[in-house]
């Protein structure tokens, strides 16, 4: 429907203050697990100044509850959004909650998809209709005019603010990520789609006003009428009043931990959308795949041009997120590599445009993959340390302790035992030998005035790794140690970027930059001549979802004495007694429960603060979005055959 129809609807719907704080102090509990909370408020100097500026996460929630109780809201959308934009302004995207007026009833898009694109690779990026690029390189004989302005204001003001909805942390990433790419189309409806500019990612939670006008350099102006998706049934429902009735009033959500009577886990998903995706036809814009993941997650291909002969491309956009896909996503690459060899090819280019991370084991498996001899050692974990981390620790330590190390017993067991909260899961980093004790592991630590565990690592012979990997076996252990030949000298890989890579995919880019010293690229970026990042997503190297902290705290109760029942109540534990976060979310709310530190940091700086440019830069250009194939030529030319240099 036409998007005003449904911003007016929303601005309809009235606030129940008492609910909003309910809500509120439902979520308090699980910020507490957010490991960067500290540094979001007190980054280092080069962060704040050329990445993402200071956001105090604690002042915000207060500042929302002042709100509230000042009755300075009407409208339960200005709460839900408030309370959505303070979470996604941390530009961490492992940090998410998407509260149901913003994300449960409508979405919102523009007709018209956007790129940023320079004439010749050498020129700055001017900002175009996709239809107008698709066109012409269709044979359409007009040459594309370049938008100047977007709703009366200059194109390159408005989309630096408009960019700034994203949820990655670099600018040059959320430039990039506004536009149509073909990374993201490829992924389907769990890529981020024709660009946020039009409604994908997270430009589908801003209503985009009533209608998008463009003003182009020839002096045409279009102008479109911007919709919003309808994504509940509103069979009766004639007033605000009557949606908040039938879409935001919740039973109570109380409950008594040492005694629930209620199924934790049914209760905190309901509201989380999980199902299978579709198997994917092959990515349009790409040429016909050498081998390629069924859900287009990872292809091999080769570039048809005798100049590239020696050349392969990886395209990896996920890192899986999918069950049935993980075997598959790892027999894929080991598949094409050997292809690859077989067909005299010595290069390899690893484009990992649109990946915003999936299973952190997958990472390290592909590194494995490229370089079998290399200790995949790049960088450790730790957690943030609070009360409920250390009660939750003690107990799933002491459980742990009871049963042998294995998958065949109970999976509950299976659960505690291989969780980070279990003291035997991981490994000192400085020794590779195993923690001794809960209060060794958890420390804590004292940085940036906040507290934090102990660093460790991935102990990647445990025979638990299959519970956290998607069921494969990591490239050089177990059933795997045999494989030892490295496919690609380091000097003949580089790996190229949109920006977007994040999570897994930064952990696998730490893993080849730092151990490897293989090459980066970054493409695209606001229209200037820097040298940009390459990573632009969080960096933080595991999200945990609300749901499975709510499940720590209820197992710890459930595995402790009554006596130790009783003396949660006076602690943090005893805060996580409503579900109705849960109930007002829509997806799952996730915080970033582990940092990654760089070996060797000694003051221990969350890789997410640290700033790097990439090696090289290359503009977009015209036919790279009809035809990725275009892209990785120029990849080679720049890295190999020197008839492309950097921006």
């Amino acid at each position: 429907i036409e998007a005003e129809a449904a911003w007016r609807c929303l601005q309809s719907v009235p606030l129940n203050k008492t609910a909003a704080l309910d809500l509120i102090d439902s979520i308090k509990p699980f910020l507490q697990w957010q490991s960067t909370t500290a540094y979001i408020k007190n980054p280092p100097a080069e962060y704040a100044d050329l990445v993402q500026k200071p956001v105090d996460v604690a002042a915000g929630i207060a500042q929302i509850e002042g709100n509230l109780i000042n009755n300075v809201w009407q409208k339960e959308y200005d709460f839900g959004y408030a309370l959505y934009r303070l979470l996604q302004s941390t530009h961490d995207g492992h940090l998410t909650y998407f509260p149901d007026v913003i994300f449960k009833i409508f979405t919102w898009g523009r007709p018209a998809p956007i790129v940023s694109v320079s004439e010749d690779g050498k020129k700055l990026p001017s900002i175009f209709l996709y239809s107008d690029i698709l066109a012409k390189s269709g044979g359409a004989d007009f040459q594309p005019s370049a938008i100047t302005k977007i709703n009366g204001e200059e194109v390159l003001d408005f989309l630096y603010e408009f960019s700034q909805v994203g949820s990655l942390q670099d600018r040059d990433a959320l430039w990039n990520n506004m536009f149509y790419e073909l990374a993201q189309v490829s992924l389907g409806t769990s890529g981020s789609g024709t660009g946020s500019f039009s409604g994908g990612g997270r430009g589908r939670v801003i209503y985009p006003g009533p209608k998008t006008d463009f003003t182009f350099a020839n002096g045409t102006v279009v102008g479109y009428t911007n919709y919003a998706r309808v994504l509940v049934d509103f069979a009766g429902i004639t007033s605000g009043e009557d949606l908040y009735k039938n879409f935001f009033v919740y039973p109570d959500t109380t409950f008594d931990l040492a005694n629930p009577t209620v199924d934790a886990k049914s209760t905190a998903t309901a509201t989380t959308a999980t199902s299978a995706a579709a198997k994917a036809t092959p990515a349009p814009g790409y040429p016909v795949p050498v081998i390629r993941e069924s859900h287009n997650l990872i292809g091999g291909y080769y570039l048809e041009d005798p100049a590239y002969a020696d050349v392969a491309v990886l395209s990896v956009p996920s890192f899986v997120g999918i069950v049935e896909a993980e075997l598959d996503f790892q027999a894929t690459s080991e598949k094409f590599f050997a292809l690859a060899k077989a067909a005299g090819k010595t290069k390899l280019i690893i484009d990992v445009s649109a990946n915003g991370g999936g299973t952190i084991l997958q990472g390290y498996d592909l590194f494995k993959q490229l370089f079998p001899s290399i200790d995949p050692y790049g960088a450790a974990d730790r957690l943030r340390a609070h009360e409920a981390l250390d009660l939750a620790g003690e107990v799933f330590s002491e459980m742990s302790g009871k049963y042998p190390r294995t998958l065949d017993q109970d999976p509950t067991i299976v659960d505690i035992e291989s969780s980070p909260l279990n003291y035997r899961s991981d490994l000192i980093p400085s020794t590779g030998q195993h923690f001794t004790s809960w209060p060794q592991k958890y420390g804590p630590v004292t940085r940036n005035n906040d507290t934090f565990t102990n660093t460790f690592r991935w102990d990647l012979n445990d025979p638990l790794t299959l519970w956290n990997s998607g069921g494969i076996e990591v490239t050089g252990y177990g059933t795997r140690a045999n494989i030892t030949t490295q496919p690609f000298l380091a000097e003949n890989i580089v790996i190229v970027y949109d920006g977007y890579c994040a999570s897994t995919c930064t952990i696998f880019s730490e893993l080849m930059r730092q151990l490897a010293g293989v090459e980066t690229i970054a493409m695209g970026g606001r229209p200037n001549t820097n040298i940009i990042q390459a990573v632009g997503g969080t960096k933080g190297t595991n999200n945990f979802p609300w749901s499975y902290i709510q499940s720590i705290v209820e197992t710890t109760y459930n595995f402790s004495t009554p006596q130790q029942k009783e003396e949660y109540k006076s602690t943090e534990l005893a805060n996580y007694d409503n579900y109705l976060w849960a109930l007002r979310a829509v997806g799952s709310p996730n915080i970033n429960a582990r940092d990654g530190i760089r070996k060797g940091d000694e003051e221990g700086m969350p890789l997410q603060f640290v700033y790097e440019e990439a090696d090289c830069r290359l503009f977009y250009e015209g036919e790279m979005t009809v035809d990725v194939s275009e892209m990785w030529r120029a990849v080679a030319d720049v890295k190999w055959t020197g008839r492309k240099e950097c921006v």
